[in-house]
């Protein structure tokens, strides 16, 4: 495992004593802000991903050419 050094200013310290305020020690509550960082850029660049793949012509066509398919399925 390695260290990090972060150099804090006042907007840390805050952010820091709120991570804190449940008992947590600051090296706990800096590895939970960043895996919760990590996750929320990750859900942030999936939704970004769906939005323009909802909106791209050839996927929609075959999208609606798969719902029509299964669409006929359903029917026998």
């Amino acid at each position: 495992m390695k260290a990090i050094k972060v150099r804090t200013d006042a907007e840390i310290e805050a952010a820091l004593a709120v991570l804190t305020a449940d008992g947590s020690t600051r090296p706990q509550a800096v590895r939970a802000a960043l895996l919760d960082a990590a996750r929320a850029r990750a859900r942030s660049q999936v939704v970004q991903e769906s939005r323009a793949l909802a909106v791209h012509p050839e996927d929609l066509a075959e999208a609606r050419a798969v719902q029509a398919e299964m669409g006929a399925l359903r029917a026998w």
